[in-house]
């Protein structure tokens, strides 16, 4: 069977990099590399070009790319199936961007179906999204808003942007600013990929605010850490905001909603678990 070696090369090539599918696989980067050679070696064909620090896929490798997509779509399909056949039972797997509203929904549908197992994995809008388009979960909860024809969405809340700082910060005086007092401040952002982010960028350059040094912290738990010692402020939703005599949160001015979106791949809508989970989310809609 090839499937650890198409696995590997659909990645590769999707990626262009051996590092980042590695990664994403959760392999080895020797691991990876040699399935790849395995695969060229034992067809005795080029899948890539290798020149320079990133790959390319060869003519050969283009042709192959969508079959193999189509071979990993199916083997999803199948263990999607197997999952949620039979009694309802099995495991949801919810990839989201925060746990807040998530985790509201996670706790009320394991009260109701306390057979089934519930897995939550934490990443960036980007993140989460790429996890439902690979079958990797079943439903996909983001702040990010997708027109896409293939998915279906339902509205979990919405939160405002505000400005977190230490309370030791010069503008921990205020309890509201304009987005001029940003300017020079040493400014706290999640990774590229982050919707937060995005909106924040947006926001200050509508604004025409040039913020200090930018310090780029991969996770909020982080950033909240960063703010508790007044390295920096940031601009965060104001649920992630954690009660702390040390931080102060400042409304701003013309801080967008940041909405939370909960998504499902329609042609998966009907099966068991995510059915009953989006119908839960429905239930338990602000609208």
């Amino acid at each position: 069977m090839l499937s650890a070696e198409l696995k590997a090369f659909y990645m590769v090539a999707r990626l262009g990099s051996i590092t980042q599918a590695a990664k994403k696989l959760g392999l080895s980067q020797p691991t990876v590399t040699t399935q790849i050679r395995n695969l060229e070696s034992q067809y005795s064909v080029e899948l890539f070009y290798r020149g320079g620090r990133r790959l390319s896929v060869s003519d050969e490798g283009a042709r192959l790319l969508p079959m193999v997509k189509a071979l990993m779509q199916q083997e999803a399909d199948i263990e999607f199936f197997l999952r949620n056949c039979g009694q309802v039972q099995g495991t949801l797997r919810i990839a989201a961007t925060a746990p807040y509203y998530i985790l509201d929904l996670v706790k009320t549908f394991r009260q109701r179906l306390p057979q089934v197992e519930v897995s939550v994995e934490i990443g960036n809008s980007q993140q989460v999204l790429e996890a439902l388009e690979e079958y990797r979960v079943d439903v996909a909860a983001s702040s990010q808003l997708l027109n896409d024809a293939r998915l279906i969405r339902r509205v979990l809340g919405s939160d405002p942007l505000v400005l977190a700082v230490h309370r030791n910060h010069p503008l921990a005086v205020h309890g509201h600013v304009p987005l001029s007092a940003l300017a020079g401040h040493t400014l706290l952002m999640r990774e590229s990929g982050s919707t937060t982010r995005r909106l924040t960028e947006a926001l200050l350059a509508s604004a025409g605010v040039c913020f200090g040094p930018l310090l780029e912290i991969g996770s909020r738990e982080s950033i909240r850490e960063a703010v508790l010692r007044n390295i920096g402020i940031s601009i965060i939703a104001r649920q992630e905001v954690p009660h702390d005599p040390h931080l102060r949160v400042l409304t701003i001015e013309n801080a967008p909603q940041i909405p939370e979106y909960l998504y499902c791949l329609k042609e998966r809508k009907n099966a068991r678990l995510p059915a009953a989970f989006l119908g839960l989310a429905q239930e338990m809609s602000p609208a």
